[in-house]
Parts: structure tokens; C-alpha cells; sequence
């Protein structure tokens, strides 16, 4: 018997020894299960986050406004937006009007699509100006601000020249002069690299999502691109400037500058939208108070323009991609007539 109880004791002993094995087995096991759920849920993440980032691009992003803090005061849809009496010409790449007073995209063409914006860029430069500069602070250009080609719009700084900011931003808005966009990015920021990166951060800030620029004026580069609607954002978040409001709204304006040699020139400057520039007329009832005009091959013939009713009710218009000015401005003038006058969007209030 007593042998018997030894065997079964050594037995024990023997079982016990093996546990810890067992249990080894069983955890490497189980780890490896865990270690595959991880790795199928890191898989599932990657792919659930792809689809997110998707969707945010596609569907978010055109929805961000309604909510309440981003919506204030906007005018807002999550989508297209018809037009009763007016037809966008299928050549242009977006054309938008809206409503100021009632907050209300009254039409929306392509107005979520990404297009080079041309010098209409040239807004969110003066908005950045305002922002963060002094009007009154004396400016001297450098040579890198001068270095545009011929064909290219400038204002006709000099090297050396001194003038002010606020000469500048009237120089931007309505000669359309890059040189006076290299200027003041160097002013504000130091450079045009520095400067496009605040005004990334700044077109965030508003909601325009669509939006990324690499230089203050606007020439062509494919990383450098706006939306119509974020375009209207801007020039909404502009407008609440009245210095901008001002400047827009000049039929002219004569610089003073002075060169390097001390000796002082005028230089003068005319709007370059039609309406301003008297080479077109807007529909009896509406007024085109100002805006920014943009043309480049790729980005086509652009404009965004403030303008009010006969009653004074705000409104901002935009067209991007027209092929030639004839046709922007026909197209504008049929999609203001539509869009203020025929549907009764001066008597909304």
C-alpha cells in the first residue's frame, strides 16, 4: 500500500512538473491569437481610416459649415446648387452667387471642385496683409519682388523702391500686381515660402478646406489650387475689413513711391474687372461695387465680385474658367440677372 501511495505521489509530481509547460504552451498560444486580432485590427483600421480620409474629402468637407460655430454668418450647401433662368456655360469650371443678408448659396456650379484660382489668390494675400500688418508701415522692395517677365501683371515697382503697406494692398487688389504680392509676403513674413505656409493656416481657420496656395499671387503652380466656395470664404472673411472694403471699391489710385536714388515717382492704378474698369455694364439693378480678377491658361478667366442690389442688399459673385473675358462677364451678368433680379433676391429681406 505504501508503495502504491509512492507511485501515486511521483505520478502527482510528475503531472505537476509538466503544468508549467502547459501553461507555457497555452500562453504563447494565446498570444499569438491576440498578436493576429492585433494586427487584423491594425488592418481593418488602416482600411476604415482610408475610408474616412475618403469620405472626409468627398462628403465632410462640403458639410463642415452647417455646423454652428463654422456656419455663422456663412452662406451654406453640401451641394450643387440650381439656378432657375440660369445655364452655366459647360466651358466654365464653377461659377457661385450668394446671398450675404439671407446666408444662402443661391447658386452653386462645381463650386466644391479644386481650380487654379490665377491672381483671385491675390485676396487671401490682402487678407493676411490686414490681418497682420500696419498700413502705415514704409516698405522697401526687394530685388526678388521686381522678377517677374514681361507678360506677367505688375504694378511697376522698382528695386529699392519705398512706399506703404496700404500702396501695396491697393496695388495688389486692383492693378493685380504680383510684384506687389512678393512684396508684401516679404514684409509680413519674410519670405513667399514662410508667407503661403500662414496663409494655409489662416484658409484653414475660415473653413477652406479645398484650398492650398504656395505663392501670394497666384501664377501657375498645380499644388496651388482654391474651390469656388472656399474663394467666397475668403472674400467674405475680406470683406469684413472695411480697409478692404475701401480698396475694392477705388476707381483709381495714384502711389507715390520712392526709388533708391531718393527721387519720387506716382504711379497709378486702375481696377481690372470690367464692371470697374468701365469696359462692362452689370444689369440695370445691380451694382458691381469692386472684387479681384484672375487669368491664367490653366486657371482660365476668373472673377469674384462684391455687388449689391437696388435696395443695397450685399451679394458676392464668382466665376472661375471662363475660356475668354467676353464670355466671364456675359456669363456673369446672365447668372446675376437670374440669381438677384428674375428669382426676386432683391426683396428676400
Amino acid at each position: 500500500m505504501k508503495g502504491q501511495n509512492s507511485r501515486i505521489g511521483n505520478k502527482r509530481r510528475k503531472r505537476g512538473r509538466r503544468h508549467p509547460a502547459r501553461r507555457a504552451a497555452f500562453l504563447i498560444s494565446l498570444t499569438a491569437v491576440i498578436g493576429l486580432g492585433a494586427a487584423g485590427g491594425i488592418l481593418i483600421w488602416d482600411q476604415t481610416r482610408d475610408y474616412v480620409t475618403g469620405y472626409e474629402k468627398e462628403v465632410y468637407n462640403r458639410q463642415i459649415y452647417q455646423g454652428e460655430l463654422l456656419a455663422t454668418d456663412l452662406c451654406v450647401a453640401s451641394g450643387e446648387v440650381s439656378l432657375d433662368g440660369y445655364l452655366p456655360d459647360t466651358s466654365l469650371h464653377a461659377a457661385g452667387l450668394f446671398d450675404l443678408e439671407q446666408e444662402k448659396v443661391l447658386c452653386g456650379y462645381q463650386m466644391f471642385e479644386r481650380l487654379y484660382p490665377a491672381s483671385t489668390t491675390k485676396t487671401m494675400t490682402a487678407y493676411v496683409a490686414l490681418k497682420y500688418g500696419n498700413l502705415d508701415d514704409v516698405i522697401t522692395v526687394s530685388e526678388h519682388a521686381t522678377d517677374f517677365n514681361w507678360d506677367e501683371s505688375v504694378c511697376g515697382l522698382r528695386t529699392g523702391d519705398t512706399l506703404t503697406l496700404y500702396d501695396l494692398i491697393c496695388g495688389l487688389m486692383l492693378q493685380s500686381g504680383n510684384d506687389a504680392g512678393t512684396a508684401i509676403a516679404e514684409y509680413i513674413s519674410g519670405s513667399e515660402e514662410a508667407f503661403a505656409e500662414l496663409m494655409n493656416t489662416e484658409a484653414a481657420a475660415l473653413g477652406a478646406t479645398g484650398t492650398h496656395f504656395v505663392n501670394p499671387h497666384g501664377l501657375h503652380d498645380e499644388n496651388h489650387y482654391t474651390t469656388a466656395y472656399d474663394l467666397y470664404l475668403i472674400f467674405q472673411a475680406a470683406l469684413q475689413n472695411d480697409t478692404f472694403k475701401e480698396i475694392i471699391t477705388l476707381d483709381t489710385y495714384t502711389a507715390s513711391l520712392t526709388g533708391s536714388d531718393g527721387t519720387v515717382r506716382a504711379e497709378e492704378w486702375e481696377p481690372t474687372n470690367y464692371y470697374s474698369a468701365g469696359a462692362a455694364e452689370a444689369p440695370a439693378g445691380i451694382q458691381v461695387l469692386g472684387g479681384k480678377t484672375g487669368t491664367t491658361d490653366e486657371a482660365g478667366n476668373c472673377v469674384i465680385l462684391y455687388d449689391i442690389d437696388s435696395e443695397n442688399h450685399p451679394y458676392i459673385s464668382v466665376i472661375m474658367g471662363a475660356p475668354d473675358k467676353d464670355l466671364l462677364y456675359v456669363q456673369m451678368n446672365e447668372l446675376l440677372t437670374a440669381g438677384i433680379l428674375n428669382s426676386g433676391g432683391q426683396n428676400n429681406s
